[in-house]
């Protein structure tokens, strides 16, 4: 490789100053200089005015999005000092909007203006203001107002002081993220939600509201939980709980080491046990730990510890069984901790984890006497709690062995013609030429086998009619041998999306080996019963399909009309109608379809395999939802559901029953 022509000496060292120390970088403050970078930049002032309300001076927050990409947050604390410091020698607002690592939440440990505090490095406030394209700030407290304009991150105009003869105090700041720094400024709607939501939760009985502005006026949100976390719990779990829902606090006192300072620790943690939900999430100084830390571990310990041991006193496990592990005890657990500390060490800036080892001790050793008290003086519900995390473990250890199976029986052998009973392959290789046909029976096999065109039509045939694939297990469908075999020839695996067999998913679209998968069964109505199987398996196991737009049903007449030499195909009654009309007075004459396998191959041809002629219906769900909602009524479990909709829409269909 060439030398660059470049001299590097004493001078080629720089350093960034001022505002250009945020504004040229700055994924080091907020983590990115993406939108994750600009949500956090909002979440540093929101977490100024949270400190406040948190602290008691203020119960209500108020956050404003505009249109053209503004954010307003005003809270009703105390307000920020900007006035004169004498200790610093300089106003304190440029300490606290233009000085990096300048705050007032230092000495939380010492008790001074926070004990609690969300903000910790002095790094939020200045760094949002300096990445801004302006800012303006309007503050009240001491009998006075005062405001300031920031630019690119430059003071514009100095601090304007005027009498305040109001009683209210607070903060309240305006600002338009720059695109200049921020490679994307569309703070997305659902993002305040999102945060504030998660705010309320932790912070009982302080009110945030969301003002969105639209083109006419604003509309508005607003949450508020006042038992905090318990009502959080509560409302996740609605009215499916398999225990009572448990609100426990604790505070302590200790040392992340022997040589460190000795800070406080506040617990506040509830729960409860569901088969129907299942939510964990941490939260720190009301910073939502996205990637846990400390209080995660403590959780995972203690949980499966009290659980595995209160299992082995009860005998509850079968004889040489496994103990279980936190996926068990996750699987039916909602449960929100919420910690606070007076020094806390954050994995970084964005402050999504913690790492503080007196934190995941102390939270560890509470819980463990929480839950051994719980199971003591709760007999009945801790059995309940046991035997459910008990069935996850061997839903989770049966689904894991039909994984295993299921992996060895689709990936034995390379020769699919071979492995594969009664599949007819194509030549190509292309997958945007290759079509499958799904055919019914092994009549439909060999007419349409003399019928396709072989370099890329490829036929399996499907041996009467295949499982219910709502109804039946996951171990027993992948024992049928006609599934398997679909699966197999498919190529792309299966997608499985409830919760006790999430293993079991080896999906991989780029893996399919067919552009097309035709589902080609007799116009009658086994034919349709059968369809309808077919469809509910693609539905179930790979619904992707389906999403995509690769399944497809072949249309097969019910009617061969001859007329000299001239051959018509209906597909319905209305259709023969139509054609017997236009031949009024000629001599004709019509046959009935009686099943695919009875048809000529020319006509099979012509009505199913011929690309020119045929006629395919894509299966194209507008909404994946609504279609799931259909399936499961007319083909799960609900027997109530079916009954109520065949007597209310059955009368559609009463041509089409087959009373013969």
């Amino acid at each position: 490789m060439p030398k660059k022509q470049t001299s590097y000496g004493n001078e080629s060292i720089t350093s960034l100053k001022g505002a250009d120390r945020v504004r040229q970088r700055p994924g080091v403050i907020f983590g990115s200089d993406g939108i994750e970078g600009c949500q956090h930049s909002v979440f540093e002032i929101l977490s100024n005015s949270i400190d406040e309300a948190r602290e008691g001076h203020g119960s209500k927050i108020v956050i404003t999005r505009f249109k053209d990409g503004c954010v307003e947050i005003e809270d009703f604390g105390r307000g920020i000092p900007v006035d004169f410091n004498q200790g610093e020698n300089c106003f304190n607002w440029e300490l606290v909007f233009c000085e990096l690592y300048a705050g007032g939440k230092y000495n939380t440990n010492q008790g001074e203006s926070y004990e609690y505090s969300l903000g910790l490095n002095g790094l939020g406030l200045c760094a949002t203001q300096y990445s801004a394209e302006f800012m303006d700030v309007d503050i009240r407290r001491d009998g006075f107002r005062y405001t300031l304009h920031f630019e690119a991150g430059e003071n514009v105009g100095g601090l304007q002081k005027e009498p305040y003869a109001r009683r209210d105090t607070g903060s309240k700041i305006r600002w338009k993220p720059d695109l200049r720094v921020f490679t994307d400024i569309a703070v997305p709607l659902e993002y305040y939600k999102d945060i504030l939501k998660r705010q309320a939760v932790v912070n009982s009985n302080v009110l945030f509201i969301l003002k969105n502005q639209l083109n006419r006026g604003f509309e508005t949100f607003e949450y508020l939980y006042k038992n905090g976390i318990e009502d959080y719990v509560r409302e996740i779990a609605g009215e499916d709980m398999l225990s009572t829902v448990q609100s426990w606090q604790a505070d302590r006192k200790g040392r992340d080491r022997e040589d460190k300072p000795e800070y406080k620790v506040k617990m506040n943690v509830s729960f409860c046990v569901s088969n129907k939900a299942q939510l964990l999430e941490y939260y720190h100084n009301s910073s939502w730990l996205e990637h846990g830390g400390s209080p995660e571990r403590a959780v995972k310990t203690a949980f499966v510890a009290k659980i595995d041991a209160f299992c082995k006193q009860n005998s509850k496990y079968n004889k040489s069984e496994g103990k279980i592990t936190f996926q068990d005890v996750e699987d039916c657990l909602i449960l929100v901790s919420s910690s606070f500390s007076t020094m806390t060490s954050y994995e970084n800036q964005t402050k999504k984890s913690i790492t503080n080892k007196f934190i995941q001790k102390a939270m560890d050793d509470f819980l463990r006497h929480q839950l051994e008290i719980y199971f003591i003086e709760n007999p009945a519900e801790a059995n309940v709690i046991a035997d459910q995390v008990l069935i996850n473990k061997r839903s989770r250890e049966k689904a894991e062995t039909t994984r295993l199976n299921l992996k060895k029986t689709l990936s034995s052998g390379n020769d699919l013609a071979n492995r594969v009973q009664k599949y007819v392959d194509c030549r190509s290789r292309v997958t945007e030429e290759r079509e499958l046909f799904i055919v019914e029976g092994d009549s439909a096999l060999g007419a349409c086998k003399q019928a396709r065109n072989p370099d890329f039509q490829a036929i399996i045939p499907v041996r009467g009619k295949i499982l219910n694939c709502l109804k039946a297990e996951y171990d027993k469908i992948f024992k049928n041998d006609i599934i398997t075999d679909i699966i197999k020839v498919l190529g792309c695996g299966v997608e499985v999306k409830s919760k006790a067999n999430r293993d079991l998913s080896n999906f991989d679209f780029g893996s399919l080996r067919f552009s097309k998968i035709i589902i080609c069964t007799d116009a009658d109505v086994d034919g349709f019963q059968i369809r309808t199987l077919i469809l509910t398996m693609l539905f179930r196991l790979t619904p992707t399909l389906i999403e995509q737009g690769k399944v497809y049903i072949a249309e097969s007449p019910l009617y061969e009309i001859n007329v000299r030499d001239k051959t018509y195909f209906a597909y319905d009654e209305t259709e023969k109608a139509k054609i017997l009309a236009k031949l009024e007075g000629k001599k004709f004459t019509i046959q009935r379809s009686k099943g695919l396998g009875e048809n000529e191959p020319v006509m099979m041809s012509l009505t199913t395999m011929n690309p020119a002629t045929r006629r395919l219906i894509k299966v194209e769900p507008d909404d994946m939802e609504s279609t799931a909602d259909m399936f499961n009524m007319l083909l799960g479990d609900n027997l109530a559901g079916r009954k109520d909709y065949i007597a209310q829409n059955g009368h559609l269909y009463i041509d089409m029953a087959d009373v013969s």
